[in-house]
This record gives structure tokens, C-alpha cells and sequence, in this order.
């Protein structure tokens, strides 16, 4: 099993930047995937970014792109999302998954892991 717990979530006005953390701890070493979904009211959880474990080059929503970047610090089991130049539009609940499988990674449904979600809001 693996937990993943969020954090870094919080209010910001439009141009402004946060850090989302995500702390994985169980059977981190069986990970292959990282992604960052996130969710606003009404509408479906969408991929924001991902990136492999081990290596490789991260992946990212064409609405996030030059925006948001996604890192990971593997001796410390932690993925970050640093967000920059925020929007309203980017207000959400953003969620941190995971997965030990090779999977197609801006696809939810592929994720079997999942943390509790963090709210960002982006004030106009």
C-alpha cells in the first residue's frame, strides 16, 4: 500500500505562485508514476502534470504549460507542483496519484493511488 498525503494548498491572488507537496510513505519503491489531477466544482478531475519515479522527462496539460512544473525529491519520497503565474481558471482541488504500473499518465482511471486533495484558490 501506498499514502500519499497533500499540502501547500491556499488562497492567492491571479499572478501569484504556491507549492503543492506530496508526501508518499508504505511501498514507495514499487512506484513508476507521480501525476498532480485537480478538480473544480461541476466539472471532472483533469491531469495537471506527471512525471516517472525513477527517471524521465515529466508531462504536463497543455493549460499548465510554462506555468506549473513538477519535481520530486525520491530520498525524501516527495513530488512537488510549483505553480506560477496562477489564474482563476486554476481554482481547484488539486490531487496528488500515484501508481506502480506503466500506465498512461494523464488518465485518472490509470491511477491506483490517490491523496486526499489540497484547495487552491486563485482570487481575480
Amino acid at each position: 500500500q501506498v499514502q500519499l498525503v497533500e499540502s501547500g494548498g491556499g488562497l492567492v491572488q491571479a499572478g501569484g505562485s504556491l507549492r503543492l507537496s506530496c508526501a508518499a510513505s508504505g511501498r514507495t519503491v514499487s512506484l513508476y508514476f507521480m501525476g498532480w489531477f485537480r478538480q473544480a466544482p461541476g466539472k471532472e478531475r483533469e491531469f495537471v502534470a506527471a512525471i516517472r519515479w525513477s527517471s524521465g522527462s515529466p508531462a504536463y496539460a497543455d493549460s499548465v504549460k510554462g506555468r506549473f512544473t513538477i519535481s520530486r525529491d525520491n530520498a525524501k519520497n516527495m513530488v512537488y507542483l510549483q505553480m506560477n503565474s496562477l489564474k482563476p481558471e486554476d481554482t481547484a482541488v488539486y490531487y496528488c496519484a500515484a501508481d506502480p504500473r506503466w500506465i498512461r499518465a494523464d488518465k485518472a482511471y490509470e491511477y491506483g493511488y490517490w491523496g486526499q486533495g489540497t484547495q487552491v484558490t486563485v482570487s481575480s
